[in-house]
């Protein structure tokens, strides 16, 4: 009963440090999540600002596997480059190491103590306040209750000497024990070093958090359980355990995104391969560095100075790390292209939208760019239709099949491609979000419904054309050109919605869109009132000039549905704006 007790006061010390992690990070999200979305998107044009990248985003929502999932999805939306993603991977490493650190601080600081205080303060801005408020006191929530976690992590791991010193036989049968298998398989050189790799590997997959997994391995050194030597290697098998969660969201995904995590994993393991071979020499490195630090910072209210020893092992691991790799990460990227190669069947796939999350840290704030960059290959489809429509109504003599099925398929790919930004907006949205970022989501669903509406009507467009010409119902003249002219107007209305897509819409952007749709309703009305007079003076054109009729409804079908996309993306900037009649 006493060793059960034991094993749940672990995972209970654990489960807090885990949800404090969870509740800090999305708090952080949420906070700052605009400005992470920009530094990942802006910041990564070379190796060297994407270390930079990778380090200060984990150092902030402090877990590598959420960052390196977060770089599998960008490459999978094509967001990042193979390149641009190995140098985030990289920093990603670095900035972990951050936990080794806190938990070697604990003992220093007393951190522990003030845990509950931080959680006092940040909860009356978790009830009371809004929107930023609300989530500064989140983030102090989950602050609070990672160091707690780390607290009761370390009281619920006795001390070894402790437990030695027992007057209870029981206990210190039980320390002896623990103590003897240890020593068993420790003391072998290189194969001891082997083993509590594989040891440090196993740990972070049953974890799954490498930043469980260091503070495991910080607190049972700093209790006495495992030597400087051991815990070092468990750190190395950490470092290998924890790209398996790059991997497996890799399943399913796109070849570039696959590669993202084979190149995680193989930046990792040369590095474990090449400290392995130099273990000993490095590790005496770290312990020098370490015992350059004052003697009451690295053991005051710790018995020994194995924490900061670890924190100054892992740091210098994973620095030298990217020093040494940096400058091949263009061979890495070539090395992983030859892993995992292109199927023939992919080359020339579009990739699929790919809801990517993990379940330890939900990092729902910073899956919307992919969305709306998949909402921006939706309305390109759009006018590559439109623009295939006017070519294909201009050139009635020429044999243009081919290009009316590729049109069929650039519908085809509309549809799919509305159904998965539709299927994975959803899946955001269920992450708990900020008010924004929830109103952007809400937003982003009705533009892809409403550009959806747009590539049907064109597409029935192209079916009318398409019948026109298999029915020998010829438009030819200034009918003709009133089509293209009209067609034209709407093309012009389309470039817009791209424009504001792509740039976001201003007041002047909203008056030029509402002004051409009142032309198009006014070039619908003239022009079928035209056909209609033609008709009643010619009754043989009646077929021809249905077919006219047709077209110009559709052209104004697409001009409702492009007029409604730019006011979505206007309201969305400007909120307070929105008059009752557009929010019914």
């Amino acid at each position: 009963m006493d060793t059960l007790t034991f094993i749940l006061k672990i995972l209970g010390s654990l489960g807090v440090f885990l949800f404090g992690m969870k509740v800090m990070s999305e708090g952080i999200q949420r906070t700052a999540g605009d400005r992470m979305r920009k530094i990942m998107a802006t910041m990564t044009h070379n190796r060297f600002a994407g270390v930079t990248t990778g380090l200060v985003t984990t150092g902030l929502i402090q877990s590598s596997s959420a960052t390196t999932v977060m770089v599998v999805s960008f490459v999978n939306a094509g967001l990042l480059t193979l390149v641009e993603s190995i140098g985030v991977i990289m920093g990603a490493n670095l900035g972990t190491t951050l936990t080794a650190w806190i938990i070697a601080s604990i003992g220093k600081f007393s951190l522990s103590k003030i845990a509950l205080p931080i959680i006092g303060i940040g909860l009356p801005f978790f009830f009371a306040g809004k929107d930023k408020w609300k989530n500064i006191g989140e983030v102090l929530i989950g602050f609070g209750l990672l160091f707690y976690g780390l607290s009761l992590l370390k009281d619920s791991v006795p001390d070894v000497k402790s437990m030695l010193a027992s007057t209870d036989p029981i206990l210190q049968a039980r320390a002896m024990e623990i103590r003897d298998f240890i020593a068993s398989i420790s003391g072998k050189g290189h194969l001891s070093i082997v083993m509590f790799l594989i040891i440090g590997v196993v740990l972070t997959l049953a974890v799954q958090s490498s930043s469980a997994a260091m503070a495991i391995t910080v607190t049972l050194a700093i209790q006495g359980w495992i030597g400087f030597h051991e815990s070092a290697a468990i750190v190395l098998g950490e470092n290998i355990g924890t790209t398996v969660t790059a991997w497996l969201a890799s399943i399913g995904t796109t070849t570039n995104a696959k590669r993202a995590a084979r190149a995680h994993f193989l930046f990792n393991m040369l590095g474990v391969l090449w400290v392995l071979i130099l273990f000993f020499p490095f590790s005496s490195m770290a312990t020098t560095l370490s015992e350059a630090l004052p003697e009451s910072f690295r053991t005051e209210k710790h018995n020994t100075p194995i924490g900061f020893t670890l924190a100054i092992f892992h740091s210098l691991f994973n620095l030298c790390n990217i020093l040494l790799l940096i400058g091949f990460v263009p061979l890495i990227a070539k090395i992983v292209t030859k892993w995992v190669p292109e199927k023939e069947s992919e080359a020339d796939e579009k990739p699929r939208l790919q809801f990517i999350s993990r379940a330890m840290v939900d990092i729902g704030e910073l899956n919307i760019p992919e969305a709306e960059k998949a909402t921006m290959e939706l309305a390109e489809i759009t006018k590559d239709m439109f623009s295939g429509y006017i070519h294909v109504f201009k050139n009635p003599e020429s044999d243009l099949g081919a290009e009316v099925l590729r049109l069929k398929q650039l519908e085809d790919d509309a549809d799919l491609l509305t159904h998965d930004i539709t299927e994975y907006l959803v899946r955001t949205s269920a992450a708990e979000l900020n008010k924004e970022n929830a109103r952007s989501i809400g937003r982003m669903l009705r533009i892809v419904a409403e550009l959806e509406e747009v590539s049907d009507a064109i597409y029935r467009l192209i079916q009318i054309t398409n019948r026109k010409y298999k029915k020998d119902r010829m438009v030819t003249g200034e009918v003709a050109k009133n089509i293209i002219a009209f067609a034209e107007k709407v093309l012009v209305l389309i470039d817009l919605y791209m424009d504001v897509l792509d740039n976001g819409a201003d007041e002047e952007k909203l008056k030029q869109a509402q002004d051409l749709e009142d032309e198009t309703d006014k070039l619908r009305k003239q022009q079928n009132k035209a056909a209609m007079a033609r008709m009643s003076a010619d009754p043989t054109t009646v077929k021809a000039e249905m077919v006219v009729i047709e077209m110009n409804n559709q052209f104004e079908l697409i001009a409702n549905y492009g007029l409604n996309v730019v006011q979505t993306a206007f309201y969305l900037e400007h909120y307070d704006d929105i008059p009752d009649k557009y929010e019914k």
